[in-house]
């Protein structure tokens, strides 16, 4: 990986840390995981995943997996995510995402996150597009 400039500590006073998610290493550079924990802070009222947690962390998921692979003169931001949501988690439990790069280009990188139950049963797939942009 060519960025070693990325401070994972700094991730703990973003959405990433108020959500709870954990980046796992990963053995290579077209890959990213990371868990979330399903609770209070990203269930919906009904005491199941929010929709919108899946796709916040889907987005950070891809934009980890992106600023990782910029230089150090470049970073990554998002500039657009879809996805479906296909099955529900209940609070207590924790879903994995598992991030995989499609496009890698100069410009701009393309990401699919599938979100998985603790079984493995798809939660939600999602497609997020990084542009990539000079410092």
């Amino acid at each position: 990986m060519t960025n070693n400039k990325i401070d994972i500590e700094s991730y703990k006073n973003s959405m990433i840390g108020h959500l709870g998610i954990t980046f796992y290493e990963s053995e290579n550079e077209d890959e990213v995981k990371a868990t979330m924990p399903v609770n209070l802070h990203t269930c919906q009222p009904f005491g199941y995943l929010n929709g919108g947690a899946s796709l916040a962390l889907a987005e950070c998921v891809a934009g980890h997996g992106s600023n990782l692979l910029c230089d150090a003169e470049s970073y990554a931001v998002g500039a657009q995510v879809s996805a479906n949501h296909v099955s529900s988690v209940p609070v207590g439990q924790t879903v994995t995402a598992i991030g995989k790069i499609i496009h890698k280009g100069k410009s701009s990188h393309v990401w699919n996150v599938d979100i998985l139950s603790e079984t493995g049963k798809l939660v939600c797939s999602a497609r997020i597009v990084n542009f990539v942009c000079r410092k």
